[in-house]
C-alpha cells in the first residue's frame, strides 16, 4: 500500500513482485510515507518493526532467503504465500540441460495449433514451417510450448509429430498442402464426446499396484476377490498374494502371472470408476488388454474372461527363450522396409502410432535389426521379453489354444466393443477361440 495504495482485487500481487525484486537484489526496501509507526501495534512485544530505511538481505550459508506475503482482498478472499529464492549450488551447472537441436534426431514434442476454419489452418501449418525452416536456432520444445500455452484454440485443429526437425518441417508441409502423412493429424471438434475405457497391454505393471485401492476401495477390492476368485480355476497360484508380494508367490518377471495380474487390476479399476459414475460409452483395448475390455463390456463372462487371459498367457509362456520385440520408433511402412531383408525371421506386431512400431521374431535378427537402427541413428529398443507376441512365432501353439478355450462363450456386447484386432467399427466380432488366437 505503501507503494502503489489499495490495488484491491489484485490485493498482493505488488507485495509478490517487491518481495521478488528484494531477493534478487538481496536489500529490503524501506517502507515509504511512514512518518511514525501506528499505536495501534505493540511493537515490542516481538521481533518485527516498520523499516525506515534500506536493509542489506544477506544470504545465510545453507539458509536461502523467504518471506511471507500476505493478501487481503476487499472482496474479503485472504492468502498468505511464502516465498524462498533459488539457491544454486555451487560447482553446478545450471544452464539449460536440455540438448543442442542440431543432431539429426531427438525427442521432439508435438505441435498443435487450430483455426477458424481449414484454409487458415492449412496456412498456420505453412506458417510455422517457414518459421522453422528459417530460424535453425528456435528449439521445437520452445514453439511448442508457445502454441499450447499462448494461443486461442478453435474448432478446426491439428497435432504434428515427428522425431526431428526434419520431420516436423515434412509433416508441416504436406499438412500445408492439405495431403495425408503419418506424422500429421487434423479434425474438427465435435460436442461433447463420450467416455471410452482404453485398456493397456502389457508393461504397464509395478510393484506395489492395486495395494492402497485394496485397502481403501471397498469397490475395487470386491471385484478384485471376484477375479481372484475366477483365476484360481486356472492357475495354481493366488493373486492377491502375487499383489502382496509373499514369499512363495510368483513374481511378474511371469508371463503367466504378469498378464492375469493385470487383466483383474483393469476390471476391477472398470468396477471403482463405474461406482464414481464414470460408465463407458464404449471400450477398446491393446493385445491382451482387450480381454479385459471385453469384459467389462459383457461380450465375455468374468469366468470365461479369466479364462482366455490365464490359459492363453500359460500357453505363451511355451514359447519363452524362442524369440523377442524391439520397440522402433518409425512409421509402420518404413519399418516394414527395413526389415524385408529378414524374410518371415522378423514381422510388424503393433501399430502403436503413426510414428511408433514393434516387430517380434527371432532374437538374432532383432539383435541385427537393432545394430542397422543404431548405425542409422533409429532409437530402437528393446521391449523386455523373451518371446515373439503377435508374430508367425505363435504359429505353433495355435491348435493347442483353440483346444484350451473351446468351451469360451461369447456374448452380445452390452456396452460397444472396438476390435484391435479387426479395426472395425462394434459390430459385435465373434470373440471365439479362434478371436483370442488372432488377437496373439
Amino acid at each position: 500500500k505503501s507503494n502503489i495504495g489499495h490495488t484491491q482485487a489484485a490485493a498482493g500481487a505488488a507485495g509478490v513482485i517487491k518481495m521478488v525484486m528484494a531477493m534478487r537484489h538481496g536489500v529490503l526496501p524501506r517502507t515509504l510515507h511512514v512518518e511514525e509507526p501506528s499505536d495501534q501495534v505493540d511493537w515490542s512485544a516481538g521481533g518485527v518493526r516498520v523499516l525506515a530505511e534500506p536493509v542489506v538481505w544477506p544470504a545465510g550459508e545453507g539458509r536461502p532467503r523467504r518471506a511471507a506475503v500476505s493478501s487481503f482482498g476487499i472482496s474479503g478472499t485472504n492468502a498468505h504465500l511464502i516465498l524462498e529464492e533459488d539457491r544454486q549450488e555451487p560447482g553446478v551447472d545450471h544452464r539449460d540441460p536440455r540438448p543442442d537441436t542440431t543432431p539429426a534426431l531427438q525427442d521432439v514434442p508435438p505441435l498443435t495449433f487450430s483455426a477458424r476454419a481449414e484454409q487458415p489452418l492449412r496456412e498456420r501449418a505453412a506458417q510455422l514451417r517457414a518459421l522453422l525452416a528459417q530460424s535453425p536456432d528456435l528449439d521445437p520444445a520452445d514453439l511448442a510450448r508457445a502454441l499450447v500455452t499462448g494461443r486461442a484454440t478453435f474448432d478446426h485443429r491439428a497435432v504434428v509429430l515427428a522425431q526431428d526437425r526434419a520431420g516436423l518441417l515434412d509433416a508441416l508441409d504436406a499438412l500445408a498442402g492439405g495431403l495425408p502423412h503419418p506424422g500429421a493429424v487434423h479434425g474438427t471438434a465435435g460436442g461433447d464426446g463420450g467416455t471410452v475405457f482404453v485398456f493397456p497391454g502389457q508393461g504397464s505393471q509395478w510393484i506395489g499396484m492395486a495395494l492402497e485401492l485394496l485397502e481403501t476401495s471397498q469397490v475395487f477390492r470386491e471385484r478384485m476377490h471376484e477375479c481372484a476368485a475366477a483365476l484360481a480355476e486356472f492357475t495354481d497360484w493366488s493373486l492377491l498374494d502375487v499383489l502382496r508380494g509373499e514369499p512363495e508367490a510368483p513374481g511378474y518377471d511371469r508371463v503367466d502371472v504378469v498378464q492375469p495380474v493385470l487383466f483383474a487390476v483393469m476390471v476391477s479399476l472398470a468396477a471403482l470408476w463405474r461406482s464414481l459414475g464414470v460408465r463407458p460409452d464404449a471400450v477398446v483395448g491393446h493385445s491382451q488388454g482387450e480381454i479385459a475390455a471385453a469384459c467389462v463390456a459383457g461380450a465375455l463372462s468374468l469366468r470365461d474372461a479369466a479364462r482366455v487371459v490365464a490359459l492363453r498367457s500359460r500357453a505363451l509362456a511355451e514359447l519363452a527363450g524362442t524369440g523377442g520385440m524391439v520397440s522402433v520408433p518409425l512409421p509402420a511402412g518404413e519399418t516394414e522396409r527395413r526389415i524385408r531383408r529378414w524374410g518371415d525371421r522378423l514381422a510388424v506386431a503393433a501399430v502403436n502410432s503413426p510414428g511408433s512400431t514393434v516387430v517380434s521374431g527371432d532374437p538374432e535378427a532383432l539383435e541385427d535389426l537393432l545394430a542397422q537402427c543404431t548405425a542409422d541413428g533409429v532409437r530402437a529398443r528393446r521391449i523386455p521379453v523373451d518371446y515373439a507376441s503377435h508374430s508367425p512365432h505363435v504359429e505353433t501353439i495355435r491348435e493347442r489354444l483353440l483346444d484350451l478355450l473351446a468351451p469360451v462363450e461369447p456374448r452380445d456386447a452390452v456396452v460397444p466393443f472396438f476390435s484391435a484386432v479387426t479395426g472395425g467399427e462394434p459390430d459385435d466380432p465373434h470373440l471365439d477361440a479362434e478371436y483370442w488366437y488372432r488377437n496373439l
